[in-house]
Parts: C-alpha cells; structure tokens; sequence
C-alpha cells in the first residue's frame, strides 16, 4: 500500500550541493563521448547537458540502499516501488557554465503523483533544479523520475511506437560495460542497474544492462554538436519511451527543422522501436 500523503510531506524539500568545475573532468566525459575536444581551458564553456556530472549527491557507504542509490527518505521521499528510472526532463540554458569557476546547485522536490497503469502501480516525483555559475544563473531542470513495480507473472506485454524514419543524421552507439562503467563513474552513479548484471537480470528482471537516460539524453545533444557546431543550444526537452539494454546497439537519430531553431532528436533501437525523443531549441 502507497501512503500517498506521507510521500506527498517531501514536496518542497530543499537541497544544495556546491561543486568545482574541473577540466579533468570535464576531458574526461569528452573522452568517454568519443569527442576528439582540444584540452578544455579555464572560462571554456562548459556544453549542454554536462552539468549532469556536477554537484552529485556524494552518500556515505553505509547510507546506500540495496539498489545501489543512497537509501530512499532523504532528499527523495521513500518510494516503496522497487524500479526507479529518469522519465525525462526539460531544461533551459540562459547561459554556460564555465570550466574552472564554482557551480552550485539547489534543487527542491515540487510534487509527488500516484497513478495505477495496465503495468501496476506508478509514482512520479518532478524535482527542480537550478544551476548558479559566477555569472549567475545557468541552467534550469525539470526532472522526472518514475518508480514501478515488478512485472507480474499475468502483466500485459507492453507496446511500442516505431522510430521515425528517413534521419539525415545517424550515429550508432554500442553501449557496452565499459562505457556505461565510465559514465556511472564520471556521474558518481552507483544505481546497480548500469553495471551490476546479476542484480539487473536476476532482481529487477531486465534482460541486460541499462543505459543511462542522461547518457542517452547527452548522446543526442552530442549528435546535434557534432552537425551544427556553432549552433547554441537554449532548451532541450526529452522524454524516456523504452529501456535501451547494452546486449544491442542503438542509434542516436537528428533531423533540423525548416524554422532554423529547432531539432529534433531521437533514439532507436536494434528492433526499429523508438526509445527516447527530444527536442532542443537553439538561440
């Protein structure tokens, strides 16, 4: 049984995380994108949506829940749903973060829903989160997260849409251990589902490894850098449709549309299915 109210007494709850923009690390993610970046320099702005290896929740050992997260009932209201994935976001980018400036986040839970779909039981948290550089305010995030239950023995076998077609820009990523080792690392990630094959198959019943939903959300807006290099990038929004595992590769997708400001993006995998779309808005 969900206690809706008691989840609901989260709304509102504040957290603050202060972090160093380092160029390590930001060569790092550079590299685990497979970019061919020259050596960041201090004041290079820091690209869309990098600011998700920032400011991390830094849990001590002994605070880590079985699943690998710091344990429910901190800043996240405890959930007693045992599958918990990022749905999608919508983010704005006023201006960039820098390399080697102080950043700071402060994010705050803005509500709790509870829904029951033909798959069981849902909750859905939407957390705020606002980026501050020296320069002020950098980036404003929108995150939604999901928690569900285990597929029953009778649960209906979901559907899903088909990829668009006819992309002019294409990309497939294969996603094996190794990169998803080194972006769990790069977003101090411990969810044991990226990396963890014997919980991920044998607990939580999937067929492989995850991949993250901010790797895929960062590999589409990597698409679109690598097509328009110039281009600035002012909001992206996205959304998660279905699991992508590391047992296939998948295909980051890109198309710009006729207005010259928006494009749109999207992931498909080995069976032709769509499993995330998004929509970045340039300046």
């Amino acid at each position: 049984m969900i206690d809706i109210d008691y989840l609901r007494s989260w709304v509102g709850k504040t957290e603050q995380v202060d972090d160093l923009i380092a160029p390590s690390k930001v060569a790092a993610l550079a590299a685990t994108l497979d970019r061919d970046d020259p050596a960041p320099r201090t004041g290079d702005a820091l690209p869309p949506p990098w600011h998700w290896t920032l400011c991390l929740p830094a849990a001590r050992q002994s605070a880590i829940g079985p699943d690998g997260h710091p344990a429910r009932g901190g800043f996240l209201p405890p959930v007693p749903l045992p599958r918990r994935m990022w749905a999608g976001g919508r983010l704005s980018f006023p201006q960039p973060l820098r390399v080697g400036e102080a950043v700071q986040r402060r994010s705050r839970v803005m509500s709790v829903e509870h829904k029951s779909g033909r798959s069981g039981e849902l909750v859905f948290v939407l957390v705020r989160h606002e980026f501050h550089g020296a320069a002020g305010l950098c980036v404003t995030e929108e995150h939604d997260i999901v928690y569900r239950d285990m597929p029953g023995a009778v649960s209906p076998v979901p559907t899903y849409a088909n990829s668009p077609t006819g992309a002019p820009w294409e990309r497939t990523i294969v996603a094996d251990d190794v990169l998803l080792f080194r972006y769990s690392a790069l977003s101090f990630n411990g969810h044991r589902i990226h990396y963890d094959r014997r919980y991920v198959t044998e607990v939580e019943g999937y067929p492989g490894l995850i991949v993250h939903g901010p790797l895929i959300a960062t590999l589409l807006v990597d698409l679109l850098r690598r097509n328009l290099p110039d281009a600035t990038i002012s909001a992206i929004e996205f959304r998660a449709v279905k699991p992508v595992f590391d047992i296939v590769a998948f295909t980051v997708c890109g198309r710009p549309e006729a207005d010259g400001k928006t494009v749109k993006l999207w992931t498909r995998d080995a069976e032709g299915h769509l499993t995330m779309d998004m929509t970045a808005s340039l300046a």
